[in-house]
């Protein structure tokens, strides 16, 4: 557990990359989630815009850069072990690759998933490849 004088986040606990959740900062809506290393991190606070680490593409993503669907940093909170970041932004565009407000657009119903929202770009649109932002 970290204590209040250990650096923040604590990367080492979680083997290099932490789970980064961003939010809406208006309305608290949980918009998406990703994975950040020290250096997405840094890059993150440095800017003030949304850097994740892609565990596909094995380097760091600048939210939006295919897209133009940026998250605009406007506070940065780590949880209690140090080993969770809550980002809460300000989302340019669409936070889903898939076109939706939000990754979490799907409920889970008694006769299966279903999806509860509106999409609001079609990817096609937006992406050279419809699974460029398709990360985590």
């Amino acid at each position: 557990m970290a204590s209040s004088n250990e650096s923040l986040p604590c990367f080492d606990a979680g083997g290099g990359l932490l789970p980064a959740i961003a939010q809406d900062a208006d309305s608290g809506e949980v918009l998406m989630l990703a994975y950040m290393n020290a250096e997405s991190f840094a890059e993150t606070v440095r800017t003030g815009q949304a850097v994740y680490f892609s565990r596909s593409r094995g380097r760091l993503w600048r939210k939006g850069e295919e897209s133009g669907h940026t998250q605009e940093i406007k506070q940065i909170l780590i949880d209690c072990d140090g080993d969770t970041i809550l980002l809460k932004v300000k989302q340019r565009g669409v936070a889903c690759h898939e076109g939706y407000k939000s990754c979490f657009f799907r409920e889970l119903s008694p006769t299966g998933p279903r999806i509860v929202a509106e999409r609001l770009v079609d990817p096609a649109d937006v992406y050279e490849s419809t699974t460029e932002e398709n990360d985590e």
